[in-house]
């Protein structure tokens, strides 16, 4: 069953921008529907209120991909909440988007009415290779630009696809690939036992190092981590996720139940159910480009506040 939206706990707020300058973007992803509500600072973003409220739509979606009556409701309910909160910021222009469990449901038309419905606001779908960019333009938004920058690598592990994009901060990736896998698809196909057994890690392993071959990614200098898998992971493994770092987050996962685990570093019990599966994707994936990834401050909802605050996102109520 999903999980009721965003309580007190999960929000974080700042000392409010003059209302001009702060925008919103309400991100519906396969685990998860978050909110951010920003204004520009410098070249880059000023967070004043995040919320985060586990809908769990990839792993309610039916054998055919069909997003549940219950989970259409549930989400449009969430999304409701997170705009009345971004109106409260004082948010001017508010946008929401949608990604991999709803752009791949033969239903995902009625998950947009709904939400309309709810809230006026339209949701832009976006493809895989938008969603590889926007993150790449948020992860990257604070690094040095210019010709001699070096070429990033940026992993967005979601629930239901990770995507992948190189290229120089400051301008277009030159590479970008969206992959159907992610913590939810992996959870779902090999993580039953709670603590995972280790074959079931086994599994799970060798299902993210296989979608990774034959890639044919170009060399990164450096690579960044975004996506809940990623900020996650701080608290049990640090900033730098080296292949040891990871190992060890898996050994802690896998000693004791998601509960214990949740409560020893104070996460949410649905997010540690899913961690393992990010994490064997998050180092296949790491693997596979040859690089070890610090975790990025921004991602997604940041890239798509950055185009907002640019004029270029026409969407939004």
């Amino acid at each position: 069953m999903p999980a009721a939206p965003a309580t007190a706990g999960q929000r974080r707020s700042a000392k409010l921008a003059p209302v001009a300058q702060i925008h919103a973007c309400i991100d519906i992803g396969s685990n998860t529907t978050r909110l951010l509500v920003a204004s520009r600072d410098g070249p880059g973003l000023r967070e004043l209120v995040a919320e985060r409220a586990f809908t769990r739509i990839g792993a309610s979606c039916e054998s055919d991909g069909r997003i549940p009556a219950e989970t259409i409701g549930l989400t449009a309910t969430v999304v409701g909440g997170q705009l009345r909160s971004a109106r409260a910021a004082g948010a001017g222009e508010i946008v929401a988007v949608a990604t991999a469990a709803i752009r791949d449901a033969p239903n995902r038309d009625e998950l947009l009415e709904a939400v309309q419905r709810e809230t006026g606001l339209e949701p832009r779908v976006l493809s895989g290779q938008e969603e590889a960019r926007l993150s790449f333009l948020g992860a990257t938004r604070g690094l040095a630009r210019g010709a001699s920058a070096p070429v990033v690598a940026v992993i967005d592990v979601g629930g239901g696809s990770t995507e992948l994009a190189i290229g120089v901060p400051g301008h277009e990736p030159g590479f970008s690939a969206s992959l159907r896998i992610g913590s939810s698809v992996i959870a779902a196909a090999h993580l039953h036992s709670d603590p995972p057994a280790p074959a079931e890690l086994e599994a799970a392993r060798s299902a993210a190092s296989a979608a990774f071959e034959d890639l044919g990614a170009p060399p990164a200098v450096g690579a960044l981590a975004v996506g809940g898998t990623a900020t996650s992971l701080h608290r049990i493994a640090g900033h730098e996720l080296d292949p040891a770092s990871l190992q060890r987050a898996l050994e802690t996962l896998g000693s004791a139940s998601s509960a214990a685990v949740a409560a020893r570093f104070e996460l949410d019990p649905e997010r540690v159910r899913l961690l393992p599966g990010g994490i064997l994707v998050l180092a296949a994936a790491s693997g596979c480009l040859g690089v070890t990834p610090a975790i990025a401050d921004g991602g997604l909802r940041e890239g798509v506040l950055l185009e907002l605050l640019d004029g270029h996102v026409a969407h939004g109520a």
